[in-house]
């Protein structure tokens, strides 16, 4: 787990001081890319995430466009592992999204504000929350709230900084089984 006592994240929202331009700045990941620009790596992760949910679906069972919210967009597909897997530890990731998709949609399904009215079913349970060292400040300010959140609801939880990643990077690098999340993620699953 990352030292971030002296990161000094601020507590207030600064967000709302933000214009429209600065918060689609922040909001925008493509904008905070190192290794592609902006529309090549949207491309690139575009098609990635195009193949392996095509693969996912020809090669796993599936619960596929489950809601979660009330909105048309609000649908996750969930992939199941190739085994009944009961005795062994479970993985779930979530991305999400940026929350461009509105104010009160974003307030609404917020996960910092279902943490912090959830408390864990399972004391095993362990969520690890990740930014890349790239992302943009207001997505690794965030990031951090959110883990601040989750120790406060005594969640058992921990915060990676990824170096030398962007967002797109991160999401890539799941899929390399020698990759240091997914080694991070192995550990963090199997203390």
């Amino acid at each position: 787990m990352m030292d971030v006592s002296g990161v000094g994240f601020p507590s207030e929202v600064p967000w709302k001081k933000m214009s429209a331009e600065e918060l689609e700045n922040q909001y925008c990941p493509s904008r905070w890319v190192v290794r592609l620009g902006a529309e090549e790596s949207l491309r690139t992760y575009s098609q990635i995430g195009i193949e392996a949910t095509a693969r996912a679906r020809a090669t796993r069972k599936s619960l596929l466009h489950v809601p979660y919210g009330d909105g048309e967009g609000e649908k996750v597909d969930i992939y199941f592992p190739d085994e009944s897997a009961e005795a062994l530890p479970f993985f779930l990731f979530f991305h999400g999204g940026y929350w461009q998709s509105g104010r009160e949609d974003a307030q609404r399904n917020s996960p910092q504000l279902k943490v912090a009215q959830a408390q864990p079913v399972d004391p095993t349970c362990r969520v690890l929350v990740v930014v890349g060292q790239f992302d943009s400040p207001e997505f690794h300010r965030q990031s951090w709230e959110f883990y601040q959140t989750l120790c406060q609801g005594e969640w058992k939880a921990s915060f990676e900084e990824l170096h030398d990643v962007d967002h797109f990077e991160i999401i890539e690098n799941l899929t390399q089984k020698d990759n240091v999340l997914t080694q991070i993620i192995l550990k963090t699953i199997f203390q």
